[in-house]
């Protein structure tokens, strides 16, 4: 088989495609043969050198956590999943329920456990789930990371009701996900780009109000407007160091910041006193567990929601893939196939 792998001294021009032997699953394991991953920006800082889960190294690591994937065969035991079944990789191998730990944070996929950027590969059986049956290849592969981050986000961590306020930080995986989900659960939405085609699209998908936070960088202002003053009761921050000043002025008195992503800088201060002074919950937040993917997953069916997939490439143009990503090109996710 073929397998991508990337080394110290990390960067785009350092990930290879090279082959490898085929493996066969063992007790409790399956083997399965990729069909398709998605990009998050997690796997560009991973083969840039910039993320690591547990002790550093110099590689090589397999990228890629998100993927979608067809059973080829099943070692003894194995009673989740039998051949033919088409299955999502979780992100977090371990974790199959209840709140994180730090041994189910060291399961995740890319590092250190070897990740889905390979033709054939063998899983715990524990670490992988059957998906929706309508939904095409391309759109499991989207389902493991940024859908399950915007669901949790939304349904397990934040007390919302219909008629509540989400603001979505850009048009990404996790921000268009978050914009589906938060339109089927009847919660009202503000979402921000510097695009204005790309704030075109999202309405288009149900958003209710919209922020081009290039022309006006005063976002928070938008968010405060469209609220009669109260603020967002969640907002999904995606930006970091970038944004979190602006997140602390948007959000209203008593309501929950969800940090999820670092795509605008990963440094960078906020003032305190803005937490303080409107009692807000300010929360990181690492994905999720199987079973809050499995309910994501039902939820997914009975509204028949497809996942937003923006740019196909072959897994072996895999650093055009990135390039795109770096660029800013894509509305909703970039996925490889196989």
């Amino acid at each position: 088989m073929r397998a991508l792998s990337v080394a110290e001294p990390w960067g785009l021009d350092q990930i290879q495609v090279i082959d490898a032997p085929d493996p066969s699953p063992g007790p409790g394991e399956v083997l399965v043969r990729m069909r398709a991953v998605s990009l998050n920006y997690r796997d560009l800082l991973m083969v840039q050198g910039m993320y690591a889960r547990g002790p550093a190294t110099g590689g090589p690591i397999t990228p890629f956590s998100d993927g979608c994937a067809v059973v080829e065969a099943v070692g003894p035991g194995v009673t989740r999943v039998k051949p033919g079944d088409r299955v999502a990789t979780m992100f977090f191998q371990n974790w199959i329920s209840g709140p994180p730990s730090l041994e189910k944070l060291m399961s995740s996929l890319g590092s250190p456990i070897p990740g889905a950027g390979r033709e054939l590969a063998v899983f715990s059986e524990q670490g992988l789930s059957k998906v929706p049956e309508f939904l095409t290849d391309q759109q499991v592969a989207t389902l493991p990371c940024a859908g399950l981050t915007a669901w949790r986000a939304l349904f397990e961590d934040a007390s919302l009701r219909p008629g509540d306020t989400v603001v979505l930080q850009g048009t990404g995986g996790v921000s268009i996900f978050g914009l589906q989900f938060a339109h089927a659960a009847g919660y009202r939405t503000l979402i921000t780009s510097s695009s204005d085609a790309k704030l075109g699209r999202a309405k288009a998908m149900g958003a209710d109000h919209l922020a081009n936070y290039k022309t006006d960088q005063d976002w928070a202002k938008a968010v405060r407007e469209a609220t009669g003053g109260v603020g967002a009761d969640l907002i999904i921050e995606v930006g970091g160091g970038g944004t979190i000043e602006q997140s602390l002025r948007a959000i209203r008195i008593g309501g929950h910041v969800a940090i999820v992503g670092v795509v605008a800088g990963l440094g960078g201060g906020f003032n305190t006193a803005s937490l303080i002074g409107n009692s807000a919950k300010l929360q990181g937040l690492s994905v999720g567990s199987r079973d809050m993917f499995e309910a994501m997953c039902r939820a997914i069916a009975l509204h028949r929601i497809q996942p937003v997939v923006d740019k196909v490439f072959p897994w072996t143009e895999v650093r055009a893939a990135f390039a795109a990503m770096q660029g800013g090109e894509h509305f909703g996710k970039i996925v490889l196939e196989f």
